[in-house]
């Protein structure tokens, strides 16, 4: 008869010791060699008429190996079972301390030692009512709105051809061509395009092409028309490239200038920056600014909201972990083995994930927050029908999308996404109610000033 025992080696860090005797599995060995007597194919011989001597001097030893190490994992999970235990990942299996050679023709007792990783007992709940957080609140200037409507009109308005370069405000098509110090260019790299403001241009570059006509070019190296502060930038958003470009030469040629009229405030505009809502007048078009404006500075204060409940509870809530285990399994319990240095610099984040995601299965464990899969399927239809400006009313006008969304709902990618999105959504409005919040106004400039979350939360972590 099998027996399971069980005894501490660290902290939440258990060894299950799993005795088998002969009869725990040698009937199991001796029946699947039996019916691998019945399928073996063997040259010389029909199928299922194979000498049973012969198959169990072929696969006896692999199918005894597999047989006894079958059972022996059977045991284990019915005692996991059993006892309730809350293990992380999977059981690994631990060396022999003395190195028995499983033999079939002369079976005998065996023992299979495993360690598991055990879940802690986490209280998430006192954290957060012991947690008072901060939520800020930006209100609209007179200035924002100004700044706004500036950005609108100009979004919207008209590129005027210009012959040369004039003023700072002169907008500049370009392309920029990697060549050699004479202006060759080198062959097989893409010519890169690009349209800016003059005034976004590096200090030195803009010196450079002020004047300048369409069809002018000149030669430039990144690092000597940037600055320090500018380099980056210019090598990202221009030219497309890594620092490994900032020492080569390149042809930049202008192909066209233009100036910027900005669009007159008028019904054209209003409907081309809000659609169907028939805004016929500057007021009512001003109070629907304001409250995009409101709406979009809202979410990012809930954003905020949310980094910083996220880090509250991962850095403040006491949780143990098995560390033991738990960097034996990221060494071998992946696709491929890491070595133990991969795995100290990739404990910080793992750790961190791991303690978020105990906290979190407790809290939508206890409170029954879930997402069913109707839900995310009715997200995802509202969506399409959102891009293609429509309501849930339209659906007449889309005859194809029964046939979208039955391959959607095989798109395993985009529904796991997509619930994933929603079930943490349905935490974090939960999660509102729970934490005390004050609020706290705070102006545009104030607001992204403020430290991260992360680093706010950060020195209360104790490893």
């Amino acid at each position: 008869m099998a027996t399971v025992t069980r005894e501490n080696i660290g902290t939440l860090h258990d060894k299950i010791t799993v005795k088998l005797v002969k009869d725990d599995y040698m009937p199991a060995f001796e029946k699947t060699l039996k019916q691998y007597a019945k399928t073996a194919n063997v040259p010389g011989f029909r199928k299922g008429m194979v000498p049973a001597g012969m198959i169990r001097k072929m696969h006896g030893q692999s199918v005894f190996n597999e047989e006894v190490i079958r059972v022996a994992g059977r045991q284990l999970e019915d005692y996991l079972k059993n006892e309730r235990l809350s293990i992380f990942a999977q059981p690994m299996i631990l060396p022999p301390d003395n190195d028995y050679a499983l033999n079939f023709n002369s079976p005998s007792d065996v023992d299979f030692s495993f360690e598991v990783g055990l879940k802690p007992e986490i209280d998430a709940v006192s954290v957060i009512s012991k947690s008072q957080l901060t939520r800020y609140k930006i209100p609209v200037t007179d200035k924002m709105m100004d700044d706004e409507m500036e950005r609108i009109k100009r979004r919207s308005g008209k590129v005027d051809p210009q012959t040369e370069v004039t003023e700072k405000e002169n907008i500049i098509y370009c392309s920029y061509e990697a060549c050699d110090a004479h202006g060759n260019i080198i062959e097989g790299i893409e010519k890169k395009e690009d349209t800016i403001v003059l005034a976004n241009m590096p200090a030195k570059l803009q010196e450079m092409v002020m004047g300048k006509k369409p069809e002018d070019s000149m030669l430039i190296r990144p690092a000597d028309v940037c600055s320090a502060e500018e380099l980056e930038g210019f090598l990202k958003n221009q030219l497309k490239a890594g620092a490994e470009s900032a020492e080569q030469q390149y042809k930049l040629t202008i192909t066209k200038v233009g100036h910027l009229i900005p669009a007159e405030l008028g019904v054209e505009l209003y409907e081309q920056v809000f659609p169907g809502k028939e805004i016929t007048n500057e007021t009512d078009f001003r109070a629907k600014v304001r409250e995009e404006l409101n709406v979009e500075f809202g979410r990012l204060a809930t954003e905020r909201l949310h980094n910083e409940m996220f880090e509250l509870l991962v850095h403040n809530t006491p949780i143990t972990l098995p560390v033991d285990f738990l960097k034996r399994w990221m060494r071998e319990g992946g696709e491929k083995p890491k070595s133990a240095q991969e795995v100290e610099q990739e404990f910080g984040g793992f750790d961190h994930q791991l303690r978020w995601q105990l906290i979190t299965d407790q809290l939508m464990g206890q409170n029954g927050i879930n997402v069913t899969r109707d839900e995310v399927l009715t997200d995802i239809k509202t969506r399409v029908l959102q891009y293609f400006g429509m309501g849930a009313d339209d659906e007449d006008e889309t005859p194809w999308m029964e046939g979208y969304m039955a391959k959607i709902a095989k798109d395993t990618k985009t529904m796991d996404e997509t619930y994933r999105r929603l079930l943490f959504a349905k935490l974090f409005t939960f999660l509102e109610t729970q934490f005390k919040t004050e609020e706290v106004e705070i102006d545009e400039e104030g607001f992204f000033k403020l430290a991260d979350a992360h680093a706010m939360h950060h020195h209360h972590h104790n490893h």
